[in-house]
């Protein structure tokens, strides 16, 4: 049985949690050390059987922890050479990942306890972001948060998952009617920034078919968005494409400052 669990979702730290019996690992790690341990604990989950990190890219509210985790905990932190290079000046990280460090490389699989990964890219302006997709007791997981835009590799590992975790971050009306000041609103639209939820869709649109048992929606904008607003897009997307949310397919929007359920595949 694998389990899934976001423990948070969002610009203020994202971190997330997949494992089973055996072992259990890390995407991110944007929120405090005793924030993840507390938010395990509360669905019976230990912090102690996590074995490793995966990082996505350089940006605080992904890696606020990593620095701690591997010099208390000493957890491998794996990333590609180009973004390790920039974690070793990166003030959250910088000085605290010896011993820890290990190199992944975009499309070539990892293999840790039996769990298989392999990163590729994604557009976001940081320098290199990577998508996960992951392979654990049969189930096969793609991650992509922070997306620019779509891509030719996001719509392939996409479309080999079981379980989906993708960026619904904004819905384009309320970005263009919202506060936030022109070139915010433009680097967040710029193709590399984030995904909308339009955007989502059309993804969705692309890549579902009957083997995707799950769709959870991350990373979505407290000022620019709202759950209802991206699941009624993802949701008429799937409908679109004859899939009926709720039968075919569990759809949630995972919480930006709490944890998730934990979903068990």
């Amino acid at each position: 049985m694998v389990r899934f669990v976001s423990l948070s979702s969002g610009s203020n730290g994202n971190c997330y949690y997949i494992g089973n019996e055996r072992c259990a690992f890390l995407i991110d790690a944007g929120i405090g050390p005793r924030t993840i341990k507390k938010r395990l604990a509360s669905h019976d989950l230990s912090l102690g059987s996590v074995r490793f990190v995966l990082v996505t890219h350089e940006h605080i509210d992904h890696i606020k922890s990593v620095g701690m985790l591997a010099e208390k905990m000493k957890l491998p932190v794996y990333a590609t050479r180009k973004l390790h290079s920039v974690l070793a000046y990166h003030f959250c990280t910088r000085g605290r990942l010896s011993g820890c460090i290990r190199h992944t490389a975009l499309g070539e699989w990892s293999e840790v306890d039996d769990i298989k990964f392999t990163p590729f890219a994604v557009l976001h302006d940081a320098a290199e972001t990577v998508g996960y997709h992951i392979e654990i007791d049969g189930v096969r997981f793609t991650f992509a948060t922070d997306v620019g835009d779509i891509t030719p590799e996001l719509v392939k590992y996409a479309s080999l998952a079981n379980v989906l975790i993708l960026e619904s971050n904004y819905d384009e009306q309320m970005l263009a009617n919202g506060s936030y000041t022109a070139h915010l609103k433009a680097r967040i639209s710029s193709g590399n920034g984030h995904l909308s939820n339009s955007k989502a869709a059309g993804l969705v649109r692309q890549v579902y078919s009957r083997q995707m048992k799950a769709l959870f929606l991350c990373h979505l904008s407290e000022n620019n968005n709202t759950p209802v607003l991206a699941l009624n897009s993802i949701e008429s997307a799937l409908e679109s494409v004859g899939a009926l949310p709720g039968r075919d397919i569990i759809v949630e929007p995972l919480p930006r400052r709490t944890s998730s359920h934990v979903y068990t595949f």
